[in-house]
């Protein structure tokens, strides 16, 4: 078998190519069940998130093209986009690349804000799901806990998560850059989850005094308002009540925008042209590009972050350093036992084989031996077993010498061939 990886991310595709294929956590079991639905895909699950839309699948060594083919067409299809729109996008991954990749991500050192901690519980939703619909086996299922291991290792043997930074974290930085001090702005937190919460703490600790929430659950924004001190409106208010934000940080799971040009064009009206800041840290984006149009009004989203954590990347150079040496560590390790893998079955099977011609000529032997007493016997036997394993050490030990060096294909296949053993 073989590990597979297709897909796009930040460093290959941009935003509005990014958010065409994204999956929402709606309907992430069903894209699940029709990818492994696709012939070549032993295995599969979807990693989704702001920066990264990457499949990862289990197929057969003899089928990687056919899968790739057959990948990027479910990914097209299946969003209904131009397979010639996503092709220069695309990167595909497998072998040892594809193994160090996904502990990369999971360690959040492949991440646009390397340390970052949302990403190994999104690979771990992400495999959940996957394997809630029955879509992942025992090497996808392998891999994604040795992965979780490997991230758990960096963060506690490196410093990396202590200067890490979120995409909320950076909306808020952002915000500092275009009003210096914050103290006294008013922030809306379009969304009352994970990433809303994140950015609201952030906003607390830089001198904002004043936070709005509003989310589609009246019932969440409250919650949230409370925990923070803020206050909550309903989100069919969202319009009006925009005007008393200096600072609007939406993170919404609407499929399309939320937040038009003519909407923003009316806010900054009664504000009488008071300046105002967006930052869109969704994907979809829930902010029409168009806002940027208005006059005093600044809109970013999440590809306009990577510029503010530049910085903080060089100053985790080393610790992500000491990070990859782990990484390289534990995809040797799983590579072992992939190649092992390789040589498992063909052991057995050969094991099996000998056995099976050993035990019928022992009992021809035995029932010519009348009068053999029971100590005899089970001597005979052992001695049979002996001579069994002294004859099959050689073979098996060279197939697992051969896939510690990872060359057992031509070893493996010439025993196959030898003792005529069958796939």
């Amino acid at each position: 078998m073989e590990i597979l990886i297709v897909g796009l991310s930040h460093k290959t595709a941009p935003l509005d190519i990014r958010e065409t294929i994204s999956f929402s956590e709606k309907n992430m079991q069903e894209g699940v069940r029709t990818l492994v639905a696709c012939p070549s895909v032993a295995e599969g699950l979807i990693v989704s998130t702001c920066n990264r839309v990457e499949v990862y699948t289990a197929i057969s060594k003899k089928k990687v093209e056919e899968a790739r083919s057959e990948i990027i067409g479910f990914l097209a299809d299946y969003h209904d986009v131009p397979r010639e729109k996503l092709d220069p996008h695309i990167y595909t991954m497998s072998g040892e690349e594809c193994v160090g990749h996904i502990f990369r991500v999971a360690s959040s050192l492949d991440s646009m804000m390397v340390g970052e901690p949302q990403i190994l519980g999104q690979v771990k939703e992400a495999f959940g799901c996957a394997a809630s619909v029955h879509a992942t086996g025992n090497i996808l299922n392998r891999l994604l806990h040795k992965a979780f291991s490997v991230a758990k290792r960096v963060r506690s043997e490196t410093r990396i998560a202590t200067s890490a930074v979120s995409i909320s974290f950076a909306a808020v930085e952002l915000a500092k850059k275009i009003f210096g001090e914050l103290t006294g702005k008013t922030v809306m937190l379009i969304g009352a989850g994970e990433m809303a919460e994140l950015a609201a703490r952030h906003l607390l600790n830089n001198g904002i005094q004043h936070i709005i929430v509003a989310n589609r659950t009246y019932e969440n924004a409250v919650k949230l308002a409370e925990e923070f001190k803020g206050s909550a409106v309903p989100f069919d208010e969202l319009a009006q009540q925009m005007e008393l934000a200096d600072i609007v940080i939406s993170s919404t799971g609407a499929p399309t925008t939320i937040i038009d040009k003519k909407m923003v064009k009316e806010v900054i009206k009664r504000r009488r042209n008071k300046p105002m800041f967006f930052i869109d840290i969704a994907v979809p984006r829930d902010i029409d590009s168009a806002v940027n149009e208005v006059e005093n009004v600044y809109a970013y989203d999440i590809d306009d972050l990577e510029g503010v954590v530049e910085t903080n990347i060089k100053t985790r150079s080393k610790e992500a350093t000491k990070a990859e040496e782990i990484v390289a560590g534990e995809v040797g390790q799983f590579l072992e036992w992939m190649r092992s893998r390789e040589s498992f079955p063909t052991i057995v099977a050969l094991r099996e084989w000998a056995e099976e011609i050993r035990r019928t000529e022992l009992a021809k032997t035995m029932k010519r031996m009348e009068g053999l007493s029971e100590v005899d016997a089970k001597r005979v036997e052992a001695m049979t077993e002996s001579i069994l394993n002294k004859i099959l050490h050689r073979p098996i030990s060279r197939m697992k010498k051969a896939a510690h060096k990872g060359d057992e294909g031509e070893v493996v296949g010439m025993v196959r061939d030898i003792f005529e053993i069958e796939d």
